[in-house]
């Protein structure tokens, strides 16, 4: 028997349950990749800006390019939910947001994420009105990246953790479903975990979240000139492929 469509309810009840494994996509096979292996959360994330389009960060992805992958990831029509990223200036106000997730959701996402808390709570609000599953990401913004001058954990100091405290809280109250944490200091982390009632998807923010979700390049290799301190590739999947084409071509 063919187990069930994974939907935001499903990774929401999971919370205290079981662990949450997700991962980024940014094709069709790959999402069919991974909804094989059984990862329950794939995610297009506005990172292809640096793994698949060569950008220096996120923050040049466009609404039409992501538009553009989501079309390719549907198209495996994985179990998995299928989340896709509000890019950078899409979603300043909440009828921006909302026309943005439409696009989204056309191409064919089951829910979008966005970046901030308390700052875009009405957003997240006017989103679930329209009936838009919500993935929240607080700590690092990478959207935000070039004027914090760099990626930074967040929450070392008390003003900083108060704050990620708050955003939290305002998120699982504007309805997501669930939320990333970033570059969070652990401690923080753990602390945030305990106190929503949302599942918390740690990216180098310690081990004590509900899970985690990783950029798939960094897994297993397949953008070998840049890996995050806090990734163990489990494969060097691009080394493998360099020596394969090498030995093709000198066999020619």
């Amino acid at each position: 028997m063919q187990a069930p469509k994974v939907t935001a309810e499903a990774l929401r009840a999971m919370k205290g349950r079981a662990r949450i494994a997700a991962l980024t996509a940014y094709d069709y096979p790959t999402t069919r990749l991974l909804d094989e292996a059984g990862v329950p959360l794939v995610l297009v994330g506005d990172s292809l800006g640096m793994v698949v389009l060569g950008y220096p960060d996120t923050t040049s992805v466009t609404l039409a390019e992501m538009e553009h992958h989501t079309r390719a990831a549907a198209r495996a029509r994985p179990r998995a939910l299928l989340a896709a990223d509000l890019p950078a200036n899409t979603y300043r106000t909440p009828a921006e947001a909302v026309a943005s997730a439409r696009r989204l959701v056309a191409a064919g996402a089951e829910a979008v994420k966005a970046e901030g808390g308390v700052g875009i709570a009405d957003m997240v609000q006017a989103l679930r009105a329209e009936g838009m599953p919500f993935l929240g990401h607080i700590g690092m913004l990478p959207q935000h990246v070039r004027e914090e001058g760099g990626y930074h954990i967040k929450g070392r100091r008390e003003p900083e953790r108060r704050a990620l405290l708050a955003d939290a809280e305002a998120l699982a109250e504007a309805g997501a479903f669930a939320m990333v944490l970033e570059l969070v200091a652990p401690p923080v982390a753990a602390e945030i975990t305990r106190t929503v009632p949302i599942p918390t998807i740690g990216i180098g923010s310690g081990p004590d979240c509900d899970g985690q979700i990783l950029v798939i390049n960094d897994l297993v290799g397949t953008f070998p000139w840049f890996t995050p301190r806090f990734v163990q590739p489990r494969l060097n999947a691009f080394e493998q492929m360099r020596a394969a084409i090498v030995a093709w071509r000198e066999s020619l």
